[in-house]
C-alpha cells in the first residue's frame, strides 16, 4: 500500500466522536486487552521541549495497525483563549508502515481517557463485595474537557448513576452542568465533603496537591486518579494510597509517571506489591480486600490511542 499525503483521510473531532461512542470505545479497549495487548510492553511516552511548552510523542505498535500521537502542551494557551493541549494522530498499516489516516489527536485523547477509566471502574465495581451498586453515586473533581467526558462516559456505562461535580471555579462548574443538562444528564454542584458518600470518585484535574482527605473515602468506593501524568502530580494523598487496593494501567508506566503512587510508596515497594494492571483486571484477576477502597491510577498510554484510532478509522471507512 502506497499513499500520498493528499490521499489520507482526515478524521476531525466530530468524526472521532461519532465513530467512538462510549460503550463502543470501552468494548474495543477491553477486547484488545483480552486479545493480547500487554500494557507492560507499551512504548514509553517521549518528551521534547518546544518554544512555549513541550512535545509529547506516543508511538504504539499492533498487528494490523501502528501509530503515533504527537501532542503539544502550551501552558500559556488558556490565558489566550486557546487549548493547552493540541495534536494529531498518524495511523499506519503495520505490514507496510504506509500512513492510512490522520485523526484529531486532542479529541482522540478526550475519548480514550474516559473510556479507559470507565473500563477500569466498571470492572473494579463488579469485583467488589456484593457486585456493583444498583445506583452508584459518582463524584467528579474538575470542570474541564476530561471532567465533562468522564461524566458522559459514566452516564453511558453506569445506568442508574447520580452525578455531582466539585471544581475550584464555580462558573466553570455551572457551565459544565449546563452542558450536561442540555444532553439530558442531571448533575449537581458539590463540595469536597461529598467524597464520604460517593461510590465512585473521578479525579480529572491538573492538581499538584491532593484534592481531598483520603480518610473520607468509603471502604467500598472506587477512586480513579486520571487527571494527568508526572511524578509531581498529586490528586490523591498517601493516606488513600496506603489504605486502598490499587489497579494501574500498566506497572511500568505507573512506576515512571504516577505521582499519585510515588512517593506514597517507593518503586521497590510497588514492585514487591505488584498491583494489578488493566489486562489482569479484565481477566478477572483482581481480588478486592473487604473493607478497603480501590484506587485506579491512570497516566494515559499509547496502546489506548492506537486501539481507539483503529476503531475510528475502520468505522469511518465502512460508511
Amino acid at each position: 500500500m502506497t499513499l500520498t499525503s493528499t490521499a489520507l483521510p482526515y478524521f476531525d473531532a466530530a468524526a472521532v466522536r461519532a465513530a467512538a461512542p462510549w460503550t463502543t470505545a470501552v468494548a474495543a479497549l477491553e477486547r484488545a486487552l483480552r486479545d493480547g495487548v500487554d500494557p507492560e510492553e507499551d512504548s514509553p511516552r517521549l518528551f521534547s521541549p518546544a518554544p512555549a511548552g513541550e512535545f509529547l510523542i506516543m508511538p504504539a505498535v499492533g498487528n494490523a495497525y501502528s501509530g503515533v500521537k504527537a501532542l503539544t502542551v502550551a501552558p500559556g494557551n488558556p490565558a489566550r483563549g486557546l487549548e493547552k493541549i493540541q495534536g494529531i494522530y498518524l495511523l499506519v498499516d503495520s505490514d507496510t508502515l504506509a500512513p492510512v489516516a490522520v485523526l484529531d489527536g486532542t479529541e482522540l485523547t478526550a475519548i480514550r481517557t474516559p473510556a479507559t477509566t470507565l473500563l477500569a471502574v466498571t470492572r473494579i465495581l463488579a469485583a467488589g463485595p456484593g457486585g456493583p451498586p444498583a445506583q452508584p453515586r459518582v463524584l467528579t473533581f474538575g470542570a474541564g474537557v476530561q471532567a465533562l467526558n468522564h461524566v458522559r462516559a459514566a452516564h453511558a456505562l453506569l445506568p442508574g448513576a447520580s452525578f455531582a461535580v466539585v471544581g475550584r471555579r464555580l462558573e466553570r462548574v455551572r457551565g459544565l452542568l449546563a452542558t450536561l443538562a442540555a444532553e439530558g444528564i442531571d448533575a449537581r454542584e458539590a463540595t469536597v465533603e461529598a467524597v464520604a458518600g460517593a461510590d465512585v470518585v473521578l479525579c480529572t484535574t491538573s492538581s499538584s496537591t491532593p484534592l481531598f482527605d483520603g480518610a473520607l473515602v468509603a471502604p467500598t468506593a472506587v477512586v480513579a486518579a486520571v487527571g494527568q501524568h508526572g511524578l509531581a502530580a498529586r490528586e490523591v494523598d498517601a493516606k488513600l494510597v496506603r489504605r486502598s487496593d490499587v489497579v494501574v494501567e500498566g506497572r511500568s508506566s505507573a512506576f515512571r509517571e504516577a505521582g499519585d503512587l510515588i512517593p506514597a510508596r517507593s518503586v521497590e515497594e510497588w514492585e514487591a506489591i505488584r498491583p494489578a494492571n488493566l489486562r489482569e483486571l479484565v481477566r478477572g484477576e483482581l481480588l478486592r480486600t473487604p473493607g478497603r477502597p480501590c484506587l485506579y491510577a491512570g497516566v494515559g498510554m499509547a496502546w489506548e490511542d492506537l486501539v481507539t484510532a483503529a476503531l475510528v478509522y475502520e468505522g469511518g471507512t465502512r460508511h
